[in-house]
This record gives C-alpha cells, sequence and structure tokens, in this order.
C-alpha cells in the first residue's frame, strides 16, 4: 500500500511531530517581569494560581498522560488501510474513518452519526431517507488510556484482565490476538451494525443473522484475503502467521494499534502546565481550572489523565435522534442500563474524557448540546436546562424527534448535579480552560489520511 506519509506508522513518529510543536509564540510572563513593580506582581500572582491549579489538579488524581508503546510500522499500515477502506462495509459505501474525519477531528459533526447508504462528508453528509445512526460518533484521542469502550461500557476489561464484548462475545483465541485490549475489540464492532456498516440488503453481510457476529467476521476475511495486497500486508503485520489462519480479530488489532500510534496527544497547554510552565495557560483559563477543581467539582467524575472516571451517570441529556430501541415506541436510549439491567442506570452514559474536547462538537451520547460553552453551562440547573431545551440547534432533521422524557430522566439523574449552579463568568472561565486540553497537533489529522487503500476504493476525508 502506498500511503502519502508512510512513516506516520511509525509509534515513534508521532511523538518526534510533538517535540516541535508550541504555541507558545510570545515571550513568558517572567521575561516581562523586570519591566514594571505591576507586571512584577502580576506574575507573581499567577504563579501562585498555577502551583495552587497543580496542587488541586495532583489532589483530583488528575496526572499527566503517558503516551503509548510503539506499534510496529507494519501493523499500523494495516491498520490505517482498513480503517480507511469501504471494503469493510456492507454495500462498500463507508469506512470506520467516514464518520471518525480526520479532518475533523475524528467526529463527523453531526448530534448523531449518518451511516452507511449515506453521501458527503461531515456537516454535509446526507442520507436519502434521512436515516441517523442511534448515537453521537466519539471520537478517537488517546483510546490506548481509555476504557471501558462505547458510551454504554459495552467493551470492557473484567476483575480478571478479560476483554469481554457483551451481545458478540469473542472467542478465547481472538482475545489471545488483542495487543491493545479493548481498543484492539473496538473496531470490530461497527461493522456488524446494520445502521453504521453492514446495511440491511443488497450484500452477503447483510444477509446473515443479527445473532451471528463470527459468520459476519468470516465473510469480511474472505473478502479482504480475496485482495492480494492484503494478504501480503496481514502477513508482514503478523510475521510467520499465514492469513489463511487469521480472522477479523487481526484487522481489529491491527485498526486498534494505528489508533493508539496516530492519535494520542499530550502536548497541550495543559501538559505543560503540569511540567511545569507557570506561563502555559491564561490567566483566564487557570481561574477555570481552579474552578473546574473547586466551585464546580467537575473533577468528581472528569479526572485521571483523560479527565474521565470510566464510569457512569445521568447527566440530564435529553434524549434526541433515532434512539436506541428502547421506550414504547423504541425511539429511547436507556443508556448503561441496557447492559446491566439496572433501572438505576437508566440514562446513565461513561464520563466522556476531556482532551482536544473544545474540537470535537456536538456533545452527550446524542450530541444534543451543540457548543462547548451551553454543554458547560447545563451542567448547572441542569433539571431546569432539561426542560427548557431548545431542539431548534440541532440540524433541520433531527429538531422534531425530541422526547418528552424529562421527569424520567431526572428520577435517575446524578446526585452530584442537583444542587449545582454556576454564574455565568464560572460559566465562561471553564470553558477557556477546556480549551486548554486542545492539543494544537490535533487541529487537522489530514496528515493521516493516505492516498489510496488496497481495495482501490475512494478514500473519504482527502483534500
Amino acid at each position: 500500500m502506498t500511503s502519502r506519509n508512510p512513516t506516520i506508522a511509525l509509534g515513534v513518529c508521532v511523538t518526534l511531530w510533538l517535540a516541535g510543536c508550541s504555541d507558545d509564540t510570545t515571550a513568558p510572563r517572567s521575561e516581562m517581569a523586570a519591566d514594571s513593580p505591576q507586571i512584577a506582581a502580576a506574575t507573581a500572582e499567577v504563579a501562585a494560581l498555577a502551583a495552587e491549579v497543580r496542587q488541586l489538579a495532583a489532589a483530583a488524581g488528575i496526572s499527566p498522560l503517558q503516551r503509548p508503546a510503539p506499534v510496529r510500522p507494519a501493523l499500523s499500515l494495516l491498520g490505517q488501510a482498513l480503517a480507511f477502506d469501504k471494503e469493510l462495509s456492507g454495500n462498500r459505501d463507508i469506512s470506520c474513518m467516514t464518520c471518525h474525519l480526520a479532518t475533523m477531528a475524528t467526529v463527523d459533526g453531526h448530534s448523531t452519526a449518518i451511516g452507511q447508504g449515506a453521501t458527503g462528508l461531515g456537516p454535509t453528509r446526507v442520507h436519502p431517507q434521512g436515516k441517523f445512526v442511534h448515537r453521537n460518533a466519539p471520537p478517537l484521542f488517546n483510546l490506548h488510556a481509555l476504557t471501558p469502550l462505547t458510551w454504554d461500557g459495552r467493551v470492557f476489561v473484567d476483575a480478571k484482565g478479560v476483554v469481554r464484548t457483551p451481545g458478540a462475545p469473542l472467542r478465547t483465541a481472538q482475545r489471545a490476538v488483542l495487543e491493545f485490549g479493548t481498543l484492539s475489540a473496538l473496531p470490530m464492532f461497527p461493522v456488524l451494525s446494520r445502521s453504521e456498516m453492514r446495511a440491511d440488503g443488497g450484500n452477503e453481510l447483510a444477509a446473515v443473522s443479527d445473532d451471528q457476529p463470527q459468520r459476519t467476521w468470516k465473510f469480511l476475511m474472505r473478502r479482504l484475503g480475496a485482495i492480494p495486497e492484503y494478504r501480503t500486508m496481514f502477513e508482514s503485520a503478523y510475521p510467520g502467521q499465514s492469513f489463511d489462519n487469521m480472522d477479523f480479530a487481526h484487522a481489529g488489532n491491527a485498526m486498534g494499534g494505528w489508533i493508539a500510534a496516530v492519535f494520542a496527544f499530550n502536548n497541550s497547554p495543559w501538559d505543560r502546565l503540569l511540567a511545569g510552565n507557570d506561563d502555559a495557560l491564561t490567566e483566564v483559563q487557570l481561574r477555570g481550572a481552579r474552578a473546574f477543581l473547586t466551585t464546580a467539582n467537575c473533577a468528581q467524575c472528569h479526572t485521571g489523565p483523560l479527565f474521565t472516571d470510566g464510569k457512569f451517570h445521568n447527566v440530564a441529556v435529553p434524549q434526541v435522534g433515532p434512539g436506541f430501541g428502547n421506550g414504547p415506541d423504541g425511539r429511547d436510549d436507556f443508556g448503561r442500563m441496557r447492559k446491566t439491567g439496572n433501572p438505576a442506570h437508566q440514562y446513565a452514559f461513561r464520563t466522556p474524557p476531556l482532551r482536544n474536547v473544545e474540537l470535537t462538537a456536538p456533545y452527550g451520547h446524542d450530541g444534543a448540546i451543540v457548543s462547548l460553552r451551553s454543554w458547560v453551562d447545563h451542567y448547572s440547573q441542569s433539571d431546569v436546562k432539561l426542560r427548557t431545551y431548545d431542539p431548534s440547534q440541532l440540524e433541520p432533521l433531527l429538531r422534531g424527534t425530541l422526547l418528552s422524557t424529562a421527569d424520567a430522566i431526572l428520577a435517575t439523574r446524578s446526585g452530584k448535579l442537583k444542587k449545582l449552579v454556576l454564574d455565568a463568568q464560572t460559566v465562561d472561565e471553564i470553558t477557556e480552560f477546556l480549551k486548554s486540553l486542545t492539543d494544537p497537533g490535533a487541529r487537522n489529522l489530514g496528515r493521516f489520511v493516505p492516498t489510496r487503500v488496497p481495495s482501490g476504493l475512494p478514500v473519504d476525508g482527502l483534500p
């Protein structure tokens, strides 16, 4: 396979690239301190605030993010090809990266994704029948450090360290292939979804019963095996193994390895602050960080290096979009309860990680809230925000999908939100702080789009 930039497959290349990244184009405050006593005093005040924020972050368990181990180049190149190849979809009309656009920070700009059968990309993508996928397409940043995966946590590691995938269980031999844990398993599941990739008809994958995931994966490997370039790439990625002895777990593992290699980012202003640079954040961002960690107490759930506790909470997000088959008409989404069966988990979804959150609107499991400031503000008096939600912020086809389920949602709302009230200035400051979690290298990922894939099908995301 020919790639526009073959070196991107190296696990170390991103580190080398990031080492040259910096948006610190102005002189540090410390260099300006000698200009006047007033500036010196202001600089000292900012330094004290920076030190306080570092101390608060440490107390909240928000530590620096470590990069993943290097990924062997052949595996990463295979994963890149598979992630962009529409050969993995039933009707060969969509790839994994169609809904995780590299040019849009690995999201698609829609509240709920638009899957197979559609045309266009990003905000211009439309389905001829106005169909949407059930949930928002989450970003792919730093998934090497995140578990469980998916909004409802259906891809997770159990207490014994075994990767679990309820609904489509993996065989023991398949689990043995997964070098990157849940991240290796994750790409195996969109290909099973009819609305996302498999389609309802018109191909041999669609003809497979929904309760036979292994058969669908087998047919996909048959497709890939008919392309000589893929056979060569698989055997290069897994030295000493024959393609004929591999299954789709090897494909999922390759995609997981590529995602780990290229979408790990830890060079944001926040990272530089943690490393001791008092000038990395603006004063407004520092105040926002302090409010995030104290007044708003966001770190109750947004903790750790990714700003997530990996747990599930009902934060009173209104339900829009097609739903996930729950409720009297199938248009509701019961979230974590779908997996646990526990009514207390109804409408609870995984705490989203916040790194690069500025780039990944809309927000919530169904993208019901379209701007970052509105997402922060939603947490203040969330019951009021839920009851007064204005669907006009949504794209036209989704405006009529809002469910009148406020009472049911509030019945299981997280107790951590029930007394939270933030003034407008605090909301503004927290919003600015969240922007400090953006790594400049994540703003445009077009360099990771290959010029071609082995199937010869069109590649989405090319300039």
